[in-house]
């Protein structure tokens, strides 16, 4: 899930288009030592700027954007130029010092994004110049303008999708399409319903759910712009917006008439949220938990495990990375594929976040 889409404020120059800022870095080049977050050793020839944290913490006072050494490719390395960034729910959790994963300390923040190639190693085979990579698994620090990587660390993109959705390609569309895949077999005219539809998961979710003939009831908090916000979710192929509280009202009645029962609920909330897109499953249907942004436990209704036999499951897409390694390469053309079908019939709405020098600057544009 993604945090709104944020301004880039650099001394190098920024591009604005659409709403998101791409990041065109400009290195400063001086000598200095070797650096924690080089993946490659010897004389360093020039910095970029990263945002780092020393230690776990609340990241308005942990993190800082400091000037870091990039050093010259290896043999078997790339060097990239980080264009677009997002911030996810779980890179702050890891500033935090609560998710399942954690990278050493000092580390560059960040987990996704897309990069173009600016230099390769003499025994790289796979990229060249002007390629566009994502990396291969969480904790590469992406929260800088530049870094030489491992060939092994990144995988290789098209550069002709929208950079917004190459940004997020690795987390959002692709936790998506094996929430929508893996758990049950849906087929057109089949309905799903999803609290957090809103988020960067949940937009995923309405357009690959809705290029594939699939309805979508899709919850989201009541707020003064619902309506904005509920034509928007509508413009990208949702099926039916409406507020926490409908859940508990008889109006769901009415839209069963028009709607099929979902035969898969997807809960990126948990505590009452979840408990009721429980009540409203087909017999036998399965909810599927992948993020906890209320903080609250999941509650079941026993009458929902004995009289209706609904499976809860959970999903972590990092997990399923790691269990299906051998295929990855494949598994990001999917979600590439994917991303492309959904915008030719909807625009994409993949949310982005770049850089900020200051953490208070990212505060006061999320609120």
């Amino acid at each position: 899930m993604g945090l709104p889409v944020l301004s880039a404020i650099f001394r190098s120059r920024v591009v604005c288009q659409r709403g998101f800022v791409a990041l065109l870095n400009c290195p400063k080049h001086m000598k200095a030592s070797v650096s924690l977050f080089s993946h490659s050793a010897g004389r360093c020839t020039q910095t970029c700027q990263a945002l780092i944290y020393r230690k776990h913490g609340d990241p308005s006072g942990v993190v800082e954007l400091e000037d870091v050494p990039v050093h010259q490719t290896g043999a078997k390395e790339v060097l990239v130029k980080l264009l677009a960034s997002p911030i996810n729910p779980s890179d702050i959790n890891m500033i935090q010092g609560t998710y399942s994963i954690l990278p050493k300390l000092p580390a560059i923040g960040g987990n996704e994004g897309v990069a173009q190639v600016i230099e390769v190693g003499s025994q790289v085979k796979s990229l060249k110049a002007g390629d566009w990579v994502i990396p291969r698994d969480a904790g590469l620090g992406t929260w800088r303008t530049e870094a030489v990587l491992a060939e092994d660390d990144v995988i290789s993109v098209p550069n002709d999708i929208p950079l917004l959705s190459a940004a997020t390609l690795g987390v959002n569309p692709c936790t998506a399409i094996r929430m929508l895949s893996d758990f049950e077999d849906l087929k057109p005219g089949d309905s799903v319903i999803q609290n957090a539809a809103n988020s960067g998961v949940g937009q995923a979710v309405i357009q690959i759910a809705a290029a594939s003939g699939i309805n979508t009831i899709n919850v989201i908090r009541d707020r003064p712009d619902f309506t904005q916000l509920s034509d928007r979710l509508k413009a990208i192929g949702a099926s039916h917006v409406i507020k926490e509280e409908t859940l508990r009202r008889p109006e769901m009645k009415e839209l069963f008439k028009t709607c099929s029962k979902p035969k898969l609920a997807l809960n990126g909330v948990g505590g009452k949220s979840a408990t009721e897109l429980l009540r409203h499953l087909q017999v036998g249907g399965s909810m599927v938990t992948y993020g906890g942004m209320s903080k609250q436990p999941v509650t079941i209704p026993v009458s929902a495990l004995i009289f209706k036999d609904v499976k809860v499951r959970g999903f972590w897409v990092t997990q399923w990375k790691k269990d299906h390694s051998h295929g990855k390469q494949a598994y990001y053309l999917q979600c590439e594929k994917r991303v492309r079908v959904s915008q030719k019939i909807f625009k994409v709405c993949f949310l982005v976040v770049i850089f900020f020098p200051r953490w208070e600057d990212i505060q006061s544009h999320a609120g």
